[in-house]
Protein backbone atom coordinates (compact mmCIF):
# COMPACT_ATOMS: atom_id res chain seq x y z
CA UNK A 1 0.00 0.00 0.00
CA UNK A 2 1.33 3.45 -0.89
CA UNK A 3 2.36 5.59 2.07
CA UNK A 4 0.05 8.35 0.83
CA UNK A 5 -2.86 5.91 1.24
CA UNK A 6 -1.84 5.40 4.86
CA UNK A 7 -1.81 9.14 5.45
CA UNK A 8 -5.27 9.49 3.92
CA UNK A 9 -6.59 6.77 6.22
CA UNK A 10 -5.12 8.61 9.22
CA UNK A 11 -6.87 11.81 8.17
CA UNK A 12 -10.14 9.94 7.71
CA UNK A 13 -9.86 8.38 11.15
CA UNK A 14 -9.09 11.68 12.86
CA UNK A 15 -11.85 13.50 11.02
CA UNK A 16 -14.35 10.87 12.12
CA UNK A 17 -13.24 11.29 15.73
CA UNK A 18 -13.85 15.03 15.66
CA UNK A 19 -17.14 14.82 13.75
CA UNK A 20 -19.54 12.81 15.90
CA UNK A 21 -22.42 12.77 13.47
CA UNK A 22 -20.26 10.90 10.95
CA UNK A 23 -19.88 8.08 13.49
CA UNK A 24 -23.65 7.78 13.81
CA UNK A 25 -23.78 6.60 10.22
CA UNK A 26 -21.08 3.91 10.35
CA UNK A 27 -23.63 1.17 9.77
CA UNK A 28 -24.89 2.95 6.69
CA UNK A 29 -21.31 3.43 5.50
CA UNK A 30 -20.65 -0.26 6.00
CA UNK A 31 -23.70 -1.19 3.95
CA UNK A 32 -22.67 1.27 1.29
CA UNK A 33 -19.19 -0.23 1.05
CA UNK A 34 -20.50 -3.75 0.44
CA UNK A 35 -21.18 -2.83 -3.15
CA UNK A 36 -17.91 -0.95 -3.58
CA UNK A 37 -16.27 -3.36 -6.02
CA UNK A 38 -19.06 -2.92 -8.57
CA UNK A 39 -19.70 0.73 -7.75
CA UNK A 40 -16.13 1.91 -8.37
CA UNK A 41 -16.18 0.52 -11.89
CA UNK A 42 -19.50 2.23 -12.60
CA UNK A 43 -18.48 5.43 -10.82
CA UNK A 44 -15.48 6.02 -13.08
CA UNK A 45 -17.96 6.76 -15.85
CA UNK A 46 -20.52 8.56 -13.66
CA UNK A 47 -18.43 10.84 -11.45
CA UNK A 48 -17.79 14.53 -12.11
CA UNK A 49 -16.52 14.75 -15.71
CA UNK A 50 -13.45 16.75 -14.63
CA UNK A 51 -12.45 14.48 -11.73
CA UNK A 52 -9.62 12.72 -13.49
CA UNK A 53 -8.73 15.17 -16.23
CA UNK A 54 -5.44 17.06 -16.20
CA UNK A 55 -5.36 20.82 -15.74
CA UNK A 56 -4.96 21.51 -19.50
CA UNK A 57 -7.79 19.07 -20.27
CA UNK A 58 -10.15 20.81 -17.85
CA UNK A 59 -9.25 24.22 -19.29
CA UNK A 60 -9.97 22.98 -22.81
CA UNK A 61 -13.22 21.30 -21.71
CA UNK A 62 -14.39 24.67 -20.40
CA UNK A 63 -13.85 26.24 -23.81
CA UNK A 64 -10.56 28.05 -23.18
CA UNK A 65 -7.29 27.78 -25.10
CA UNK A 66 -4.71 25.73 -23.22
CA UNK A 67 -0.96 25.32 -23.68
CA UNK A 68 1.70 23.19 -22.00
CA UNK A 69 5.22 24.60 -21.66
CA UNK A 70 8.35 23.01 -20.20
CA UNK A 71 11.09 24.97 -18.48
CA UNK A 72 14.46 23.63 -17.30
CA UNK A 73 15.98 25.16 -14.17
CA UNK A 74 19.68 25.86 -13.55
CA UNK A 75 19.90 22.71 -11.42
CA UNK A 76 18.20 20.48 -13.99
CA UNK A 77 14.55 20.20 -12.91
CA UNK A 78 12.02 20.27 -15.73
CA UNK A 79 8.94 22.26 -14.78
CA UNK A 80 5.59 22.14 -16.54
CA UNK A 81 3.75 25.46 -16.91
CA UNK A 82 0.11 25.62 -17.98
CA UNK A 83 -0.99 28.63 -19.99
CA UNK A 84 -4.32 30.21 -20.86
CA UNK A 85 -3.17 32.77 -23.44
CA UNK A 86 -6.53 34.55 -23.65
CA UNK A 87 -10.18 34.26 -22.75
CA UNK A 88 -12.93 32.58 -24.73
CA UNK A 89 -13.25 35.59 -27.02
CA UNK A 90 -9.85 36.63 -28.32
CA UNK A 91 -9.33 40.28 -29.25
CA UNK A 92 -6.50 40.31 -31.79
CA UNK A 93 -5.75 43.98 -31.10
CA UNK A 94 -5.74 43.75 -27.31
CA UNK A 95 -2.55 43.86 -25.30
CA UNK A 96 -2.56 41.01 -22.79
CA UNK A 97 -0.21 41.51 -19.85
CA UNK A 98 1.28 38.28 -18.49
CA UNK A 99 0.32 37.13 -15.01
CA UNK A 100 2.15 34.27 -13.27
CA UNK A 101 0.07 32.43 -10.65
CA UNK A 102 1.79 30.16 -8.12
CA UNK A 103 0.14 27.50 -5.97
CA UNK A 104 0.41 26.41 -2.33
CA UNK A 105 2.16 23.51 -0.56
CA UNK A 106 1.09 20.10 -1.95
CA UNK A 107 -0.85 21.86 -4.70
CA UNK A 108 -0.64 22.39 -8.46
CA UNK A 109 -1.89 24.51 -11.33
CA UNK A 110 -5.29 22.84 -10.97
CA UNK A 111 -6.15 24.84 -7.86
CA UNK A 112 -6.89 27.99 -9.84
CA UNK A 113 -9.53 26.35 -12.06
CA UNK A 114 -11.52 24.54 -9.33
CA UNK A 115 -14.80 26.26 -10.01
CA UNK A 116 -17.00 27.33 -12.89
CA UNK A 117 -15.42 29.75 -15.41
CA UNK A 118 -17.35 32.72 -14.01
CA UNK A 119 -15.80 32.13 -10.57
CA UNK A 120 -12.35 30.47 -10.85
CA UNK A 121 -9.36 32.83 -10.72
CA UNK A 122 -7.52 31.61 -13.83
CA UNK A 123 -10.58 31.98 -16.06
CA UNK A 124 -11.48 35.38 -14.62
CA UNK A 125 -7.97 36.62 -15.35
CA UNK A 126 -8.08 35.29 -18.91
CA UNK A 127 -11.52 36.79 -19.60
CA UNK A 128 -10.32 40.14 -18.26
CA UNK A 129 -7.51 40.44 -20.76
CA UNK A 130 -4.56 38.67 -19.12
CA UNK A 131 -2.17 36.06 -20.49
CA UNK A 132 -2.32 33.53 -17.66
CA UNK A 133 0.60 31.27 -16.70
CA UNK A 134 0.04 28.66 -13.97
CA UNK A 135 3.03 27.30 -12.05
CA UNK A 136 3.87 23.74 -11.06
CA UNK A 137 6.68 23.55 -8.51
CA UNK A 138 9.37 20.89 -8.75
CA UNK A 139 8.24 17.51 -7.50
CA UNK A 140 4.50 17.94 -7.91
CA UNK A 141 2.25 15.91 -10.22
CA UNK A 142 3.29 17.81 -13.34
CA UNK A 143 6.94 18.58 -12.58
CA UNK A 144 8.50 15.20 -11.84
CA UNK A 145 11.27 15.29 -14.44
CA UNK A 146 14.97 16.14 -14.38
CA UNK A 147 17.71 16.17 -16.98
CA UNK A 148 19.55 13.32 -15.22
CA UNK A 149 17.68 12.26 -12.06
CA UNK A 150 14.62 10.05 -11.64
CA UNK A 151 11.92 10.55 -8.99
CA UNK A 152 12.96 7.10 -7.82
CA UNK A 153 16.33 8.56 -6.81
CA UNK A 154 16.69 9.97 -3.30
CA UNK A 155 18.78 12.81 -4.69
CA UNK A 156 15.83 14.04 -6.79
CA UNK A 157 13.98 14.98 -3.58
CA UNK A 158 16.78 16.90 -1.89
CA UNK A 159 15.05 20.28 -2.12
CA UNK A 160 12.68 22.50 -0.18
CA UNK A 161 10.80 25.67 -1.01
CA UNK A 162 14.16 27.47 -0.92
CA UNK A 163 15.17 25.83 -4.21
CA UNK A 164 11.73 26.56 -5.66
CA UNK A 165 12.29 30.25 -5.00
CA UNK A 166 15.95 30.33 -5.96
CA UNK A 167 15.78 28.18 -9.12
CA UNK A 168 12.18 27.54 -10.23
CA UNK A 169 10.84 31.09 -10.19
CA UNK A 170 13.74 32.69 -12.14
CA UNK A 171 13.53 29.98 -14.80
CA UNK A 172 9.77 30.37 -15.16
CA UNK A 173 9.80 34.19 -15.11
CA UNK A 174 12.55 34.43 -17.71
CA UNK A 175 10.75 31.91 -19.91
CA UNK A 176 7.45 33.81 -19.71
CA UNK A 177 9.13 37.11 -20.53
CA UNK A 178 10.85 35.56 -23.54
CA UNK A 179 7.67 33.90 -24.83
CA UNK A 180 5.47 36.98 -24.41
CA UNK A 181 7.95 39.72 -25.23
CA UNK A 182 6.91 41.57 -22.06
CA UNK A 183 9.48 43.40 -19.95
CA UNK A 184 7.76 42.57 -16.66
CA UNK A 185 4.88 40.47 -15.33
CA UNK A 186 2.24 40.40 -12.62
CA UNK A 187 2.71 37.76 -9.93
CA UNK A 188 -0.08 36.22 -7.84
CA UNK A 189 0.99 33.81 -5.12
CA UNK A 190 -1.06 31.75 -2.70
CA UNK A 191 0.48 30.45 0.53
CA UNK A 192 3.74 28.73 -0.47
CA UNK A 193 3.42 30.63 -3.73
CA UNK A 194 4.17 33.73 -1.66
CA UNK A 195 6.94 32.03 0.33
CA UNK A 196 8.94 31.22 -2.78
CA UNK A 197 8.51 34.81 -3.98
CA UNK A 198 10.05 36.20 -0.77
CA UNK A 199 12.94 33.74 -1.23
CA UNK A 200 13.54 34.87 -4.81
CA UNK A 201 13.52 38.57 -3.97
CA UNK A 202 15.74 38.08 -0.93
CA UNK A 203 18.33 35.96 -2.73
CA UNK A 204 18.11 37.36 -6.25
CA UNK A 205 16.80 40.93 -5.85
CA UNK A 206 17.63 41.77 -9.47
CA UNK A 207 14.31 40.06 -10.32
CA UNK A 208 12.38 42.91 -8.67
CA UNK A 209 12.58 44.84 -11.93
CA UNK A 210 10.78 41.98 -13.69
CA UNK A 211 7.75 42.11 -11.37
CA UNK A 212 5.18 44.78 -12.11
CA UNK A 213 3.03 44.04 -9.05
CA UNK A 214 2.71 41.14 -6.62
CA UNK A 215 -0.51 39.93 -4.96
CA UNK A 216 -0.05 37.69 -1.91
CA UNK A 217 -3.09 35.60 -0.95
CA UNK A 218 -2.79 33.98 2.48
CA UNK A 219 0.85 35.15 2.66
CA UNK A 220 3.30 32.80 4.35
CA UNK A 221 6.76 33.70 5.66
CA UNK A 222 6.67 33.60 9.45
CA UNK A 223 4.63 30.64 10.70
CA UNK A 224 5.16 30.71 14.47
CA UNK A 225 1.42 31.09 15.11
CA UNK A 226 0.23 28.41 12.69
CA UNK A 227 -2.58 26.25 14.07
CA UNK A 228 -3.76 22.72 13.31
CA UNK A 229 -1.86 19.47 12.60
CA UNK A 230 1.32 21.13 11.33
CA UNK A 231 1.72 22.98 14.60
CA UNK A 232 1.29 19.78 16.61
CA UNK A 233 3.82 17.95 14.45
CA UNK A 234 6.34 20.75 14.94
CA UNK A 235 6.32 20.20 18.72
CA UNK A 236 8.47 17.10 18.29
CA UNK A 237 12.21 16.99 17.84
CA UNK A 238 13.74 17.01 14.37
CA UNK A 239 14.40 13.29 14.62
CA UNK A 240 10.79 12.49 15.51
CA UNK A 241 9.53 14.84 12.80
CA UNK A 242 11.68 13.10 10.21
CA UNK A 243 10.25 9.72 11.27
CA UNK A 244 6.71 11.10 11.12
CA UNK A 245 7.33 12.48 7.64
CA UNK A 246 8.72 9.08 6.72
CA UNK A 247 5.24 7.63 7.31
CA UNK A 248 3.93 9.96 4.60
CA UNK A 249 6.69 9.03 2.16
CA UNK A 250 10.41 8.40 2.55
CA UNK A 251 11.52 11.30 0.36
CA UNK A 252 8.34 12.28 -1.45
CA UNK A 253 5.15 13.02 0.47
CA UNK A 254 1.49 12.89 -0.48
CA UNK A 255 1.30 12.26 -4.19
CA UNK A 256 -1.72 9.99 -4.62
CA UNK A 257 -1.38 8.81 -8.22
CA UNK A 258 -4.13 7.90 -10.70
CA UNK A 259 -5.55 4.77 -9.02
CA UNK A 260 -6.15 6.42 -5.66
CA UNK A 261 -7.40 9.55 -7.45
CA UNK A 262 -10.22 7.49 -8.96
CA UNK A 263 -11.15 6.05 -5.58
CA UNK A 264 -11.03 9.41 -3.80
CA UNK A 265 -13.09 11.15 -6.47
CA UNK A 266 -15.70 8.38 -6.14
CA UNK A 267 -16.06 8.40 -2.35
CA UNK A 268 -15.96 12.20 -2.14
CA UNK A 269 -18.84 12.63 -4.57
CA UNK A 270 -21.41 14.92 -2.95
CA UNK A 271 -24.17 12.34 -3.52
CA UNK A 272 -22.44 9.75 -1.36
CA UNK A 273 -22.56 9.55 2.43
CA UNK A 274 -18.79 9.06 2.55
CA UNK A 275 -18.30 12.59 1.19
CA UNK A 276 -18.80 13.83 4.78
CA UNK A 277 -15.48 12.22 5.69
CA UNK A 278 -13.77 14.05 2.83
CA UNK A 279 -15.21 17.38 3.97
CA UNK A 280 -13.99 16.79 7.50
CA UNK A 281 -10.48 15.88 6.33
CA UNK A 282 -10.15 19.32 4.76
CA UNK A 283 -11.55 21.03 7.86
CA UNK A 284 -9.11 19.10 10.06
CA UNK A 285 -6.14 20.46 8.12
CA UNK A 286 -7.09 24.08 7.49
CA UNK A 287 -10.15 24.98 9.57
CA UNK A 288 -13.87 24.78 8.92
CA UNK A 289 -16.03 26.98 6.72
CA UNK A 290 -18.65 24.52 5.40
CA UNK A 291 -20.81 27.19 3.76
CA UNK A 292 -17.97 28.05 1.37
CA UNK A 293 -17.01 24.46 0.53
CA UNK A 294 -17.83 23.67 -3.08
CA UNK A 295 -19.20 20.16 -2.56
CA UNK A 296 -20.00 19.68 -6.25
CA UNK A 297 -16.33 20.21 -7.11
CA UNK A 298 -14.98 18.20 -4.16
CA UNK A 299 -14.29 15.03 -6.19
CA UNK A 300 -12.36 17.17 -8.69
CA UNK A 301 -10.44 19.00 -5.97
CA UNK A 302 -9.40 15.85 -4.13
CA UNK A 303 -8.49 13.95 -7.29
CA UNK A 304 -5.88 16.67 -7.92
CA UNK A 305 -4.84 17.39 -4.34
CA UNK A 306 -2.47 16.65 -2.68
CA UNK A 307 -0.13 16.87 -5.66
CA UNK A 308 3.02 15.84 -3.80
CA UNK A 309 6.29 17.45 -2.79
CA UNK A 310 9.53 16.53 -1.05
CA UNK A 311 9.63 15.63 2.64
CA UNK A 312 12.21 18.41 3.05
CA UNK A 313 9.73 21.03 1.80
CA UNK A 314 7.24 20.13 4.51
CA UNK A 315 10.01 19.83 7.09
CA UNK A 316 11.25 23.34 6.21
CA UNK A 317 7.85 24.77 7.17
CA UNK A 318 7.85 22.77 10.41
CA UNK A 319 11.26 24.24 11.27
CA UNK A 320 9.81 27.72 10.86
CA UNK A 321 6.97 26.92 13.27
CA UNK A 322 9.54 25.74 15.82
CA UNK A 323 11.98 28.62 15.44
CA UNK A 324 9.63 31.48 14.66
CA UNK A 325 12.20 32.58 12.08
CA UNK A 326 11.91 32.94 8.32
CA UNK A 327 15.17 31.35 7.33
CA UNK A 328 16.91 28.83 5.12
CA UNK A 329 16.72 25.09 5.73
CA UNK A 330 18.33 23.96 8.98
CA UNK A 331 20.70 21.05 8.30
CA UNK A 332 21.89 20.91 11.93
CA UNK A 333 25.04 22.50 13.33
CA UNK A 334 27.57 20.62 11.22
CA UNK A 335 25.42 20.66 8.11
CA UNK A 336 24.86 24.40 8.44
CA UNK A 337 28.60 25.03 8.70
CA UNK A 338 29.08 23.04 5.51
CA UNK A 339 26.18 24.70 3.66
CA UNK A 340 26.34 28.27 4.99
CA UNK A 341 29.64 28.65 6.81
CA UNK A 342 27.85 29.24 10.13
CA UNK A 343 26.10 27.16 12.78
CA UNK A 344 22.60 28.64 12.23
CA UNK A 345 20.75 28.95 8.91
CA UNK A 346 20.68 32.51 7.52
CA UNK A 347 17.46 34.52 7.66
CA UNK A 348 15.91 35.82 4.46
CA UNK A 349 16.32 39.56 3.92
CA UNK A 350 12.78 40.77 3.38
CA UNK A 351 13.96 44.37 3.10
CA UNK A 352 15.13 43.39 -0.39
CA UNK A 353 11.56 42.71 -1.57
CA UNK A 354 11.18 46.06 -3.29
CA UNK A 355 8.41 45.14 -5.77
CA UNK A 356 5.01 46.64 -4.87
CA UNK A 357 3.06 44.08 -2.84
CA UNK A 358 -0.58 43.58 -1.83
CA UNK A 359 -1.20 41.38 1.23
CA UNK A 360 -4.62 39.72 1.46
CA UNK A 361 -5.40 37.78 4.63
CA UNK A 362 -8.26 36.40 6.73
CA UNK A 363 -9.02 36.11 10.43
CA UNK A 364 -9.78 32.36 10.35
CA UNK A 365 -6.62 31.33 8.48
CA UNK A 366 -4.84 28.60 10.45
CA UNK A 367 -1.74 28.56 8.25
CA UNK A 368 -1.25 32.27 7.55
CA UNK A 369 -2.33 33.56 10.93
CA UNK A 370 -3.13 37.27 11.39
CA UNK A 371 -0.22 37.67 13.85
CA UNK A 372 2.25 36.21 11.38
CA UNK A 373 0.87 38.34 8.53
CA UNK A 374 1.34 41.47 10.64
CA UNK A 375 4.91 40.37 11.38
CA UNK A 376 5.50 40.00 7.64
CA UNK A 377 3.90 43.39 6.99
CA UNK A 378 6.38 45.04 9.33
CA UNK A 379 9.32 43.52 7.44
CA UNK A 380 8.31 44.27 3.84
CA UNK A 381 9.38 47.72 2.56
CA UNK A 382 6.82 48.24 -0.21
CA UNK A 383 3.36 46.98 0.81
CA UNK A 384 0.99 49.20 -1.13
CA UNK A 385 -2.26 47.44 -0.24
CA UNK A 386 -3.56 45.46 2.74
CA UNK A 387 -6.93 43.68 2.72
CA UNK A 388 -8.76 41.48 5.19
CA UNK A 389 -11.39 39.13 3.72
CA UNK A 390 -14.86 40.15 4.86
CA UNK A 391 -15.90 36.70 6.01
CA UNK A 392 -14.95 35.84 9.61
CA UNK A 393 -14.91 32.09 8.79
CA UNK A 394 -12.76 32.37 5.64
CA UNK A 395 -10.06 29.68 5.86
CA UNK A 396 -6.70 29.17 4.17
CA UNK A 397 -8.04 26.92 1.42
CA UNK A 398 -10.99 29.23 0.81
CA UNK A 399 -8.56 31.49 -1.07
CA UNK A 400 -8.65 28.97 -3.93
CA UNK A 401 -11.73 26.81 -3.38
CA UNK A 402 -14.47 28.94 -1.78
CA UNK A 403 -17.75 29.09 -3.68
CA UNK A 404 -17.83 32.88 -3.39
CA UNK A 405 -14.10 33.59 -3.69
CA UNK A 406 -14.87 35.61 -6.82
CA UNK A 407 -17.04 38.06 -4.85
CA UNK A 408 -14.93 38.09 -1.69
CA UNK A 409 -11.51 38.23 -3.34
CA UNK A 410 -10.91 37.74 -7.06
CA UNK A 411 -12.78 40.76 -8.40
CA UNK A 412 -10.88 42.88 -5.91
CA UNK A 413 -7.62 41.43 -7.27
CA UNK A 414 -8.69 42.30 -10.82
CA UNK A 415 -9.19 45.88 -9.66
CA UNK A 416 -5.73 45.97 -8.08
CA UNK A 417 -4.06 44.66 -11.24
CA UNK A 418 -5.80 47.28 -13.37
CA UNK A 419 -4.48 50.01 -11.05
CA UNK A 420 -0.88 48.80 -11.32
Amino acid sequence: MKTSVLSLLVLILLSCLIKAEALLHLNEIGADLRDTAKDILRAINKQHPFANMTTPEIITANGYPSEIHHVTTEDGYILELHRIPHGKHKDLNAQRPAVFVHHCLLCSSSDFIMNTPDKALAYLLADNGYDVWLANARGNTYSRNHVSLSPDDEKFWQFSWHEMGYYDLPAAIDYILKETGEKDIYYIGFSMGTTVFWVLMSERPEYSSKIKFMVAMGPVAYVKNTEGPLRYLSWFSDGVMQKALGLLGRHEVLNFGPVLDYIVSFFCDVKRLTSTICHNSLFLICGANPDQLNKEFLPVILSHTPAGTSARTLHHFLQGIQSGNFGMYDFGKNGNIEAYGQTEPPSYQLNKVTSPVALIWSKNDWLASPKDVLHLLAKLPNVVHLKMIQDPLFTHLDFIWAINADELLYRHILGLLSEH
